[in-house]
């Protein structure tokens, strides 16, 4: 049987988190923002082109999947942070895929950060 949802239909255990936490939930998400964000830029302008030009594979090897486990706490962090701001859907997988591309996580952190901040919904 489903569980009984509320009046945001969101389940009730994700509707007790939502709306507290927030601050907390925004500082965890910008810090893997950029984290991840300064990750993909090394492996995108140093290691791939290391690996290219140099033939040696160890820093897109090392780069890659420190950078693949730290993209899964990155979004984890900002899957809640969604639930706790009450993002919309759309506008979350768009906050996600944007931290895909090299210099748009940026701006992503940016919007996500002055719109959670002045209470939007993102």
């Amino acid at each position: 049987m489903a569980e009984p949802t509320t009046a945001s239909r969101l389940p009730r255990a994700l509707a007790r988190r939502a709306g507290q936490g927030v601050p907390a939930a925004l500082t965890r998400y910008r810090a893997m923002a950029w984290i991840v964000g300064i990750l993909l830029i090394a492996l995108v302008l140093v290691a791939v082109p290391i690996k290219y030009a140099a033939h040696v594979d160890g820093p897109v090897t090392v780069l890659g999947t420190l950078h693949g486990w730290l993209y899964f706490i990155f979004f984890l962090t900002a899957c809640d942070l969604a639930i706790r701001a009450r993002w919309s859907l759309r506008d979350t997988v768009l906050t996600v895929l944007a931290s895909t591309v090299p210099v748009l996580s940026f701006h992503a952190e940016r919007v996500a950060t002055r719109r959670t901040r002045s209470g939007l919904r993102v």
